[in-house]
């Protein structure tokens, strides 16, 4: 089969690969769509492996139908399912164990559910597990126009939360708008700290981090919960500790990809059961940017590398693809 490898030249490469085998208890799936996130990103460049036993090649989520399955089990031969993977989606095929696996939503193509398994269960890990949400607060997402920022608003909206969301563009101010988010600031003209002293934040999900992390910190609401999850602004940043626990407030550091598969089972079966029959019903829905073959894979990380996209890239992968 074929896989997208990097070259020496850090060049994505559409070539051979060995075929996966599944083990006891895995699927294997043929993949049609194959979702791009900015933590591909970082794989490609070196700075983000895989968890061990997973493909070396980048792909954190795909949609696509069952091969193989074990026997008496939920999955069938020829079912639709969308998976979270620890990599190896931008591939013709996939092992995946089982439970990290979900049904596509009905009504939803392929395309659309492969952006669902990553961004969707980052927002639940972060925002319902390690920030423990509750209904009426209000939680700050940075960079809502992206793939996890438009996941993140709308599981904030179907929780019975209030959204503030940063931006960089009017553009994108208007397309997180149009997802729920009750306030916007566009980081190029607001000021983010002033809107947390109008807007007291409960519960912060920051892929940026950077400088600006320290000043806004302190101005959580009493018992807030910051999570952060990238550093996409910056490393450092000063904060004053005593404003920090006198305010009770927790700072958390979070990923996805290297939590045990049993918290992940116990995240993607909250997802089903929680948010399909909304997905099915199109009250929350994965938004699309842009769709394009596997074969340009360089094309789609240079749109996330440019911060251009409003949603998420999706790549198809067509059979016989050369």
């Amino acid at each position: 089969m074929r896989a997208v490898l990097v070259d020496e030249e850090r060049t994505l490469v559409w070539t051979e690969v060995p075929e996966p085998v599944p083990r006891a208890g895995e699927l294997l799936i043929d993949v049609h769509a194959a979702a791009v996130n900015r933590a591909d990103l970082l794989q490609r460049a070196g700075n983000y492996p895989p968890p061990p036993g997973w493909p070396e090649w980048m792909g954190l989520e795909v949609a696509g139908v069952v091969l193989e399955a074990p026997a008496g089990k939920r999955w069938k031969i020829g079912d639709q399912v969308c998976a979270l993977l620890g990599g190896g989606g931008y591939a013709e095929r996939v092992a995946v164990p089982a439970e990290m696996v979900m049904p596509v939503p009905e009504g939803l193509s392929m395309v659309e559910a492969a952006a669902i398994p990553e961004a969707f269960a980052t927002s639940y890990l972060n925002l319902c597990i390690e920030g423990g949400m509750k209904t009426g607060e209000m939680v700050l997402i940075q960079a809502g126009a992206s793939g996890l920022g438009m996941a993140a608003i709308q599981l904030v909206k179907a929780l019975g939360g209030k959204v503030m969301t940063t931006v960089s563009t009017q553009e994108k101010a208007e397309f997180v708008r149009r997802l729920g988010a009750d306030i916007v600031i566009n980081r190029t003209i607001d000021d983010l700290g002033a809107a947390m002293d109008e807007h007291s934040v409960d519960v912060a999900l920051d892929c940026i981090s950077g400088p600006a992390l320290g000043p806004c910190i302190e101005k959580m609401a009493i018992g807030g919960r910051w999570i952060v999850i990238a550093t996409l602004g910056g490393a450092m940043t000063q904060i004053n500790m005593n404003s920090f626990f006198r305010r009770g407030i927790k700072l958390i550091g979070s990923t996805l990809r290297s939590r045990p598969p049993e918290l992940k089972a116990e995240i993607l079966a909250d997802l089903e059961r929680l948010l399909w029959p909304s997905f099915s019903s199109r009250a929350i829905q994965p938004v699309i940017y842009q769709t394009m073959p596997i074969t340009q894979a360089e094309e789609a990380h240079a749109i996330l590398q440019r911060r251009e996209n409003l949603g998420k890239v999706v790549l198809t992968v067509e059979r016989n693809a050369h």
